[in-house]
């Protein structure tokens, strides 16, 4: 039965008490199996040293040393299985302090430092997707550490990781969008299911490499011939036979013909060993993960979908999976030392080789289809831990594409700030202008606006909730140029590659659905009279193709351009205070162009002589 969370008064509070409860429950958990684990180990010892006093007395006799012996591995046989469970149950409640620690850290926003000063591996970053030429990845914090990717990733497979990524990389039309977000709501409370998921992920520091399995099952069959399989099973035991019954030439007979038919299969076998694609371990767990999904009933439109037509001749995904996982654990067991001479009379590995051949010609075709479902699937999972993690943000409200275009959101905040960090402002974006020119001093939080928005707009684009109290908005699609450097090994200096990528954003604002920019300190790289002129004609060159967006600026001189556009932007601006002789920002949004400037009192702050030149008389 599948256990929601509680509703409270504060969603926040009442999902930080669930996650806080159920920690201590594991947490105690955990102790008890560690004390039973010593228990058992002190345990087997006195067993050992009971059992061979026992057999001191009792093993003058050969029978009597016989019955010792009997007792002395039996009795370490059931005590280790005993032992076994309790050493994973202990695993199990540890991996499920780990989930929800993990979760309490994400809740509170220290997730980014904590991550960073435990090492954790960059599978967990998603770097490999992160492209420098798309047209916000980089600037918005997408990929890489403390990243958007890193915060919302729960995908177990590599399908599932690629999936979710694509989400963010590229806004979904809105009717995916409305689907994603129906689906997102239902799974949003379901902790058990996410509790059941992260603890079959806990224990693997790796993905598991779904595209070689796909690859693999849609390889044609090597070995076909049911006769040889059927003589690679008779033959051996026909051999055996006639060894034990001492028909000595019959034996020599079907040995050879026993060893002719591992040679003549040998270069097929191992071809089917060779490119098996995925190692049992992650078999068992990608069955493991499938059965969880499977245990499921769903409402939405979008998850029932992916319960349609998930069984093959009778048997589930996970069952088929988990069927291959038991033939890959074979033919991995061939190469223990202790069975390689067995399994080599028996032909095991030409059996198990001709068993995965057939379990691919039967399950082969529904294997790309199992893990796209379970891909999509794990992605939806990824924003609804998200979701249930932050019960107070809500989705947004698509509006027509019909309808011009426009954002207007109330307490937008960024989503990767910790929410005690997290400063909210209001914008509305093309009813009030399709140009907002954003001035202020050094770190007032001009950037971190621009990302804010960002950031939400992808959210929203991928059917996720968003940081913010209300968020209305058309379709859209972003371009940024926030972060932009320069390339040594492209020979490129960072003004132009500034001006590739708004070259690039300009382009984008032709294509179909209305863009928003966002432009960080606009062409800084250049002179001011230059700045001035290429600034304006950007921006007038974007909004005659539809886009609105955001520019920030140092140079007041730019603050201008608003008013010389038809129609008409709007100014805003951040400021700073100056208390005794520290710098202080408060990040909220003000309407109209900032008065003062932070430049020489930050300089002057970390210790360098800057002085104010006389006044020409």
């Amino acid at each position: 039965m599948t256990v929601l969370m509680p509703v409270m008064d504060d969603p926040t509070t009442a999902i930080k008490e669930a996650y806080q409860s159920r920690l201590a429950d594991w947490t105690q958990r955990a102790e008890l199996h560690e004390r039973a684990h010593r228990r058992m180990g002190n345990m087997r010892i006195l067993l050992v040293l009971g059992l061979i006093a026992l057999a001191v007395v009792i093993g003058q006799t050969r029978s009597g040393l016989g019955f010792a012996l009997t007792l002395i591995i039996l009795g370490l046989f059931l005590t280790g299985m005993l032992h076994n469970r309790i050493l994973k149950a202990r695993d199990r409640a540890r991996r499920a302090m780990g989930f929800y620690q993990a979760g309490l850290d994400r809740i509170d926003g220290t997730w980014a430092q904590k991550s960073a000063e435990a090492g954790v591996a960059g599978r967990s970053r998603g770097t490999e997707f992160l492209n420098p030429h798309h047209p916000f990845a980089a600037d918005l914090d997408l990929f890489g550490a403390g990243s958007l990717f890193q915060l919302l990733n729960t995908a177990q497979t590599q399908g599932g990781r690629a999936t979710l990524a694509a989400w963010l990389l590229a806004p979904a039309a809105a009717e995916e969008i409305r689907a994603r977000q129906e689906a997102v709501a239902e799974l949003r409370p379901n902790l058990d299911l996410r509790e059941r998921l992260g603890l079959i992920a806990a224990e693997e520091k790796e993905y598991i490499r779904t595209e070689a399995l796909i690859s693999w099952a849609a390889q044609p069959r090597r070995l076909h011939s049911d006769l040889i399989r059927l003589a690679a099973f008779c033959l051996p035991l026909t051999t055996l036979a006639f060894y034990l019954s001492g028909q000595g030439v019959l034996f020599v007979v079907t040995l050879l013909s026993q060893i002719a038919l591992a040679r003549f299969c040998r270069r097929p076998v191992h071809q089917v060993v060779r490119d098996a694609g995925v190692a049992a371990r992650d078999l068992e767990r990608l069955a493991e993960v499938l059965r969880c999904v499977e245990g499921e009933s769903f409402q939405s439109e979008r998850l029932r979908r992916m319960e349609s037509d998930d069984r093959s001749d009778g048997l589930s995904a996970s069952q088929a999976i988990h069927r291959l996982a038991k033939l890959h654990a074979w033919l991995e067991s061939g190469q223990n030392l202790l069975f390689t001479i067995i399994c080599r009379f028996f032909l095991l590995e030409t059996q198990f080789a001709f068993a995965i051949e057939a379990w691919r010609a039967r399950f082969g075709p529904k294997v790309e289809v199992w893990l796209r479902r379970l891909a999509e699937f794990e992605a939806l999972s990824s924003l609804a831990g998200y979701a249930g993690e932050h019960p107070d943000d809500p989705f947004p409200e698509l509006l027509s594409a019909n309808e011009p275009a426009r954002i207007e959101a109330e307490g937008l905040g960024h989503p990767l700030l910790p929410e005690t960090r997290c400063v909210r402002n209001d914008i509305a974006l093309g009813t009030q202008g399709r140009l907002h020119m954003i001035s202020g001093s050094n770190m007032s939080g001009k950037s971190t606006w621009l990302r804010a928005i960002g950031v939400n707009l992808i959210l929203a684009s991928a059917g996720a909730p968003v940081r913010a109290r209300r968020l209305r908005l058309t379709p859209v699609r972003i371009g940024a140029s926030i972060r932009t450097t320069d390339s040594l090994q492209e020979g490129v200096s960072r003004f132009y590659a500034e001006i590739q990528r708004l070259a690039a954003i300009v382009k984008l604002a032709e294509q179909g659905t209305p863009l928003v920019f966002l432009l960080d300190e606009v062409l800084s790289g250049t002179n001011s009279h230059d700045r001035r002129i290429g600034a304006s004609c950007l921006a007038l060159s974007l909004v005659q193709r539809g886009a609105l967006g955001l520019m920030t600026t140092h140079d007041l001189a730019l603050t201008r351009i608003v008013d010389e556009m038809e129609p008409r932007g709007q100014n805003f601006h951040f400021e700073d205070q100056l208390q005794d002789g520290k710098m202080s920002f408060d990040y909220r949004l003000r309407p109209g162009v900032v008065e003062k400037s932070n430049a020489i009192e930050l300089m002057r702050s970390v210790g360098l002589q800057v002085t104010t030149p006389p006044t020409a008389v």
